[in-house]
Order: C-alpha cells, then sequence, then structure tokens
C-alpha cells in the first residue's frame, strides 16, 4: 500500500467522523474488515455486507463525498496506527498544513475578536498537544504556536487525541519561540507566562488580546521566553505537588481567559 511519508494517519471514529462531517481533505479511508464482519458464506476476499453502526456511517459519507473508502485486514490498520486504538478506522490525509502567525493573527481578525493564541515551549508528548488542542478549540482560541525542534509536531496521536479539533485548530511552527512571543507583542498582544510568580490567574487581565505561554513537561518554560513574557501568572497549588501536567494546566488558564472574556 502506498503511503505518502507526509500523510497524517487520522485515528479513530471520532476524528475520522468530525474531519467527514466538516469535508477536511481526505484520501483515503480504510476499514477493518475481518470474518466477524463478512457474511456467513461469503467467499474469502468478497465483498464485506455487515459493518458496525458507526464504521457504516463513516462508510457511507465518505463514499458520499467520493472519497475512496479501502477495506482492509485489522493487521494492516495495526500497522498503520501510532496509538494502537483505531476502533477500525484510518483516514489518510494531506499532512496538516501550518500556518504563519500572521494567519492567526488574521483569524482573530475576520472573527472580530481579540487576539487569543496558546504558544507551548517544548511539548514533546503527542497526547499533551492533541489535549491541549482540543481544550483551545473548545475556548475560542484562534490558534496554537510550537517550535520546530525538541517538540512535537502534528502526528496521528496528536490528531487522535485531539478529538477532531486538529481539523479547526491552525498551528503555527516557528524556529525561535522568543522571537514568536516578540511578534505577537508587536501586534500589540499582551504575553501571560504560566510559571510560579506572584499574580495568581485569577488576578490577571485576560479580558484583551492575549497569548498564554506553557512551558515543557518538567522541565517548565525556558529562561529566555519568561524574560520576555509581559507578565506571570501562576495556577493557585493548595496540595503538596508543585505542579500540574501540561493539558490540565492549559485547560485552567483557558478558560480562565475564557470566563473573563464573557464577563467583559
Amino acid at each position: 500500500m502506498d503511503i505518502s511519508p507526509r500523510s497524517l494517519v487520522l485515528e479513530g471514529r471520532k476524528a475520522v467522523l468530525e474531519a467527514l462531517n466538516h469535508e477536511k481533505p481526505i484520501d483515503r479511508i480504510l476499514l477493518r474488515v475481518d470474518g466477524k464482519h463478512k457474511e456467513s458464506g461469503a467467499p474469502e476476499g468478497g465483498k464485506p455486507t455487515k459493518l458496525e453502526g458507526t464504521l457504516r456511517m463513516i462508510a457511507s459519507k465518505a463514499r458520499a463525498l467520493k472519497i475512496v473508502v479501502q477495506e482492509v485486514e485489522r493487521s494492516k490498520l495495526d500497522e498503520l496506527s501510532e496509538t494502537g486504538h483505531h476502533q477500525g478506522v484510518i483516514a489518510l490525509c494531506p499532512a496538516v498544513p501550518y500556518v504563519e502567525i500572521a494567519d492567526i493573527l488574521q483569524i482573530a481578525t475576520d472573527r472580530g475578536e481579540p487576539p487569543f493564541v496558546i504558544v507551548l515551549d517544548g511539548v514533546t508528548d503527542p497526547h499533551n498537544l492533541g489535549a491541549v488542542m482540543r481544550t483551545a478549540e473548545a475556548g475560542g482560541a484562534h490558534g496554537i504556536i510550537i517550535p520546530k525542534r525538541r517538540a512535537v509536531g502534528l502526528t496521528g496521536t496528536v490528531a487522535k487525541t485531539s478529538a477532531g479539533a486538529i481539523a479547526h485548530m491552525a498551528v503555527a511552527r516557528v524556529s525561535n519561540i522568543t522571537r514568536a512571543i516578540e511578534e505577537l507583542k508587536k501586534a500589540g498582544v499582551w504575553v501571560a507566562c504560566a510559571d510560579a510568580g506572584e499574580k495568581s490567574i485569577y488576578d490577571a487581565d485576560f479580558s484583551g488580546a492575549i497569548a498564554l505561554v506553557l512551558g515543557a513537561e518538567g522541565e517548565g518554560v525556558s529562561r529566555l521566553v519568561r524574560e520576555n513574557a509581559d507578565f506571570i501568572v501562576g495556577i493557585p497549588m493548595l496540595g503538596r505537588i508543585g505542579s500540574l501536567n501540561v493539558s490540565v494546566a492549559a485547560g485552567i488558564l483557558i478558560y480562565e481567559v475564557v470566563r473573563k472574556r464573557l464577563a467583559v
């Protein structure tokens, strides 16, 4: 099977359905077909006639959109899967294009909203990136900025963890996070760095144009990035654990921005 190294392997029923419902570019959909899905007595390699409800829906939507649907054995999906949880379906999509920071700012302008950007400084776990992306999309963020080096990019695991948000979230991949912050500040965006600081997130003004910067798992935000932020905000930690998983911290911060924007 010819699979381009630039193809995005989109896994899982929810993620594939989300892409189909919004008519995102898909080259081909692979559906699991094994003995339990074949009509009794059908010849080996014959056309399967029984698919589970969600898989049948996916096949129907894909064919209506003129997308090639290919029925394969589970072993082929297992071979292509990055997550190990493909749920019987994989979509092969053109590689998700990265955008420029200017494109993210333009999205905010087009929506008539002050820019709301998430900056991730060296997040390497694809599950964390996918989870942040899902929350950022739900919270109305206009885009995410990630570094090219020492950080995860847009992979199949990220796509699946995002539960379809990857289809709606603009992502800029930059060579230098500090320079990206400078570009945001020149555009009138205030940059808040999430780290242990004197200002609680509950005392911060998130009502205007804002970029939230979160650091890598374990290491936090780099020194230069911290120094170039407009202000530092911290999440109150009342227990004995001194930090939160980056995707959890992002969720708290994103929805504090949402709360303050809705209150304006």
